[in-house]
């Protein structure tokens, strides 16, 4: 084992005196939403990165960063190529996990569910709210297949470009939008002594949340 990493810690400080029940919302898009907001007030750099786990149909699985774009009580929601690595693992198997980590705040926040692909029309409002470059790279980029190199990546963008100049750029039919609707969320906060506190909200049958302290 490397000493250098082996002897690399670091002390969780904030806040001091934890984190307790009394502290949270019963709700836990509520309580994200305290979280998200106070990380937004940090001036936290991507503080809408997210770390998006899935799974191929065998059961293996993989991990990547992507961005939310928006969440409310109907879950959380992420944009991409459908027919990408993560479009196509999500198609055999919807069940995904999120997890955001400010090191700025000693906050993690795990959440696990079921997708579903959003609607077209709300794909739509997001494409066109992206950038004009950004509208062309999702039409000449064929996420996660081999490429022969950069430069096919770059005639694809001059093609693209000369194909919709002059007039708005259509979205993709291979395009849109994820929304992951939460079974579990788990909120946890860094303490001295790795004696961290942990919280889980389990989804229960009648819509309500079961609110639970973790061991660390």
């Amino acid at each position: 084992m490397d000493n250098q990493l082996n002897s690399d810690r670091a002390e969780y400080e904030h806040p001091a005196d934890g984190l307790h029940r009394r502290d949270l919302d019963p709700d836990p898009i509520k309580q994200f939403s305290n979280w998200f907001t106070a990380a937004i007030e940090a001036q936290i750099r991507d503080v809408n990165a997210m770390s998006l786990a899935t799974a191929s149909p065998e059961g293996r699985p993989s991990v990547r960063i992507v961005l939310l774009k928006g969440f409310d009580q109907d879950g959380f929601v992420f944009f991409t190529n459908y027919e990408s690595e993560k479009g196509r693992q999500l198609a055999a198997n919807p069940y995904a996990a999120l997890a955001f980590y400010w090191v700025e705040r000693d906050r993690q926040i795990r959440i696990s569910g079921k997708t579903i692909r959003t609607s077209r029309e709300e794909s739509e409002r997001y494409f066109h709210s992206r950038p004009l470059g950004s509208q062309l790279g999702a039409w000449a980029s064929r996420q996660s297949e081999v490429v022969d190199g950069r430069r096919v990546l770059d005639a694809r963008m001059a093609q693209i470009t000369e194909r919709f100049a002059d007039k708005p750029v259509p979205l993709p039919p291979h395009w849109g939008g994820f929304r992951l609707k939460p079974e579990q969320m788990e909120f946890w906060q860094g303490r001295t002594n790795r004696l961290h506190d942990r919280f889980r909200y389990t989804l229960q049958p009648d819509g309500g949340w079961l609110l639970e302290r973790l061991s660390p």
